[in-house]
Order: C-alpha cells, then sequence, then structure tokens
C-alpha cells in the first residue's frame, strides 16, 4: 500500500454515566501522518452510533480517504454500528475491528435490555457482517467487514503496537475530547 493512502479511524470515549459520548474520527496516512480530526455525540445506550459516524465522515469531507476502520461495533454501552448504512455513506470499504475473542453480545444485550429495545438491539447486532479472526504482524484481531476483500492487507498498513494506529490516535482523540466536555460542564 503507498505511504499516502489514507484511513479514517473511529474510536469513542464516554465516562460511563447517563448522557452523551464521544465519537473521534482521525485520518491517518499508511505513513503514520496524522492529517485531521472530527468529533461526534452519540447517546449512551443510545441507537445513534451510526449517525455520529456518518456525521464525522460528513464533517471530514475528505474523498481522498480510502479505508473506514472502526473500534468495534458496540458503542457506548450497547450503542451498536450499522456497517452497512456507514459504508454506503462513506462509499468506502470498512472493517470494524475488535481485540480479543468472545461469545458475542447477545447475552450481554439480553442483560441490559428488554422489550423492544432489547429487540431493535439484537436485530441490528444480528445484521452485522459475520466476525472473523485476521492475523496481523502475529497479533489476531477479530473483524467485520464490508467491501473489504483483504482486511488483513489494510490492517497490516496501518497497524502497530497490536492495535491499527488509526484506532489508537481515534481513541486517545475521543477520550480527551470526552474529558474536555466533562470538565468545561462542571
Amino acid at each position: 500500500m503507498k505511504p499516502g493512502t489514507r484511513a479514517l479511524g473511529l474510536a469513542e470515549s464516554y465516562t460511563g454515566t447517563a448522557g452523551e459520548a464521544t465519537l473521534a474520527g482521525a485520518i491517518e496516512a499508511a505513513d503514520r501522518t496524522v492529517e485531521s480530526f472530527s468529533f461526534a455525540a452519540h447517546t449512551i445506550g443510545g441507537t445513534d452510533a451510526t449517525d455520529a459516524a456518518v456525521a464525522v465522515w460528513n464533517d471530514i469531507d475528505r474523498p481522498d480517504v480510502a479505508y473506514v476502520l472502526t473500534a468495534g461495533v458496540a458503542l457506548a454501552w450497547y450503542n451498536i454500528l450499522d456497517l452497512e448504512r456507514l459504508s454506503d455513506a462513506t462509499g468506502r470499504p470498512t472493517i470494524a475491528v475488535s481485540f480479543e475473542d468472545s461469545p458475542g453480545l447477545e447475552p450481554a444485550l439480553r442483560e441490559a435490555f428488554d422489550g423492544d429495545a432489547l429487540a431493535e438491539r439484537l436485530a441490528a447486532y444480528r445484521a452485522l457482517p459475520e466476525r472473523r479472526p485476521v492475523t496481523v504482524d502475529g497479533d489476531t484481531l477479530y473483524v467485520r467487514t464490508v467491501d473489504c476483500d483483504d482486511p488483513e492487507r489494510v490492517l497490516a498498513a496501518y497497524h502497530g503496537d497490536g492495535r491499527p494506529h488509526p484506532l489508537r490516535v481515534a481513541g486517545a482523540a475521543a477520550r480527551a475530547a470526552d474529558d474536555y466536555r466533562r470538565d468545561s460542564a462542571t
């Protein structure tokens, strides 16, 4: 992959209290040049994470971004991303990355929600592409992909210290922005 190939990393932060979480988008080239950031809020325990991700994409307005990477699919207390919708909105291959093997989210969703709220989240979760392990530079990552046939190659271009670097940068930016929002509100 060319060093200037860019990816948008999306990661979130929240304090675990009621209210809003911060979603950060970081554009980074494969040579590790970080170029810009954008932020959006989404509801903790809500269903608006995909709207926030699309808002970040629209705000950055960068047609040179080749890939969208997300840190997982269940943001801020099971606010589940719709990867198909995100890929459609961006027109880019989309890769959701998680870092640990798990039996899936259904048991946790059943513990946290009931009724219509549970049904809506189960439907969103079950509509996601299948999760599968990939090995990148000796690290096992778990991915769900839309319009990406070779996530190993894409992730290898941005990989560092066990995580894709655009996700690491977006996560740090989200934590800093979340801290700022929380501290300025008090």
